[in-house]
């Protein structure tokens, strides 16, 4: 009975871990403050580069902008005189109509079609890793290496574009060596140099799109072109204003085409704002105009993005309200 007793009483609770206390707030601040020396370490090489090639230049540039600055000479402070003489230039006024005009026309051009593409892209079943590689081949080609490639498809004598239209008993043209067809001729090469990497943002942000939102538009009987505009570019509707914030900025600055195929002409028809400023400073050796030239794209583009975003913000803000 004494056994039988024993052996039905309850094992005595197992005795409560203590509870630790909270470190006091002197040591949090200092954990706190070792973590962030820590991201801070890992970020300085970031850091130092971006001051050192990025922002360093771009103070540079606006203090230069002031000043009568020649290599080797003190530099003279002039004040508003750079930017007078600038706008004064009867290239001016060509390099921001030629510089606006292209970038409307990639906007119309080089704009929808990444956008397209992808959408074909996301819909193929076979062989999807070879057609990413295809239409991303274009950019891993040297930009100065793909405009000489054009440059010669463009020639109006032995060119392949010339080529193929006799063959195909068509009129020729004169591509970059007419006015009226150089900057479209440019604005073709650029979109097809820089739409892969586009059309892989477009893909990659078309496959997150959740598959029950195109069943449900399939059973509400809507057609291809309806579950684009009601699933597809809502859906995507962020990733598509801001890659047409980046094209506008980066077609802005266009260079590399017009000094590699056309070098500015013909008559002025493609010279940028990006080569006036190489004008400027490399064939005039007027580092001041050119820096001038500069700060008023910085200042463009800057207010232009901040704008930019404002109203995309304000429209996003109303839609989910």
């Amino acid at each position: 009975m004494t056994t039988k007793t024993a052996e039905r009483r309850p094992a005595p609770a197992a005795a409560a871990h203590p509870v630790q206390a909270p470190p006091p707030s002197g040591e949090r601040r200092r954990r706190r403050l070792a973590e962030q020396a820590h991201a801070y370490a890992f970020l300085l090489g970031g850091l130092v580069c971006f001051a050192l090639f990025s922002w360093y230049p771009a103070i540079r540039a606006v203090v230069i902008a002031f000043q009568k600055y020649t290599p080797g000479r003190t530099p003279q402070w002039v004040g508003t005189a750079n930017f007078t003489r600038v706008l004064h230039d009867p290239e001016f006024g060509a390099a921001w109509r030629n510089t606006l005009v292209f970038t409307l026309l990639a906007l119309l051009i080089g704009f929808a079609i990444p956008f397209v593409l992808a959408l074909v892209l996301n819909e193929l079943r076979h062989a999807k890793a070879f057609f990413r590689v295809v239409v991303y081949l274009p950019v891993m080609i040297p930009p100065v290496v793909s405009a000489l490639l054009w440059k010669w498809f463009y020639d109006p004598g032995a060119g392949l574009a010339n080529e193929v239209l006799r063959a195909l008993h068509l009129p020729t043209s004169n591509w970059t060596n007419g006015a009226d067809t150089a900057l479209v001729s440019l604005v073709v090469v650029a979109t097809w140099a820089n739409m892969g990497g586009t059309v892989l943002i477009y893909l990659a942000a078309l496959q997150s799109v959740p598959g029950e939102l195109y069943e449900a538009a399939e059973l509400d009987g809507a057609n291809l072109l309806q579950r684009i505009r009601h699933v597809t570019v809502p859906q995507t509707r962020f990733v598509i204003l801001m890659l047409m914030l980046l094209q506008i900025i980066a077609t802005m600055q266009v260079f590399t085409e017009p000094f590699v195929i056309t070098g500015g002409g013909p008559e002025n028809a493609t010279v940028t704002v990006l080569y006036l400023i190489y004008k400027y400073a490399f064939l005039y050796n007027d580092f001041g105009g050119a820096c001038a030239l500069s700060v008023m794209l910085l200042a463009l583009l800057g207010l232009f993005s901040a704008a930019y975003l404002r109203l995309t913000r304000s429209a996003s803000g109303e839609e989910a309200a």
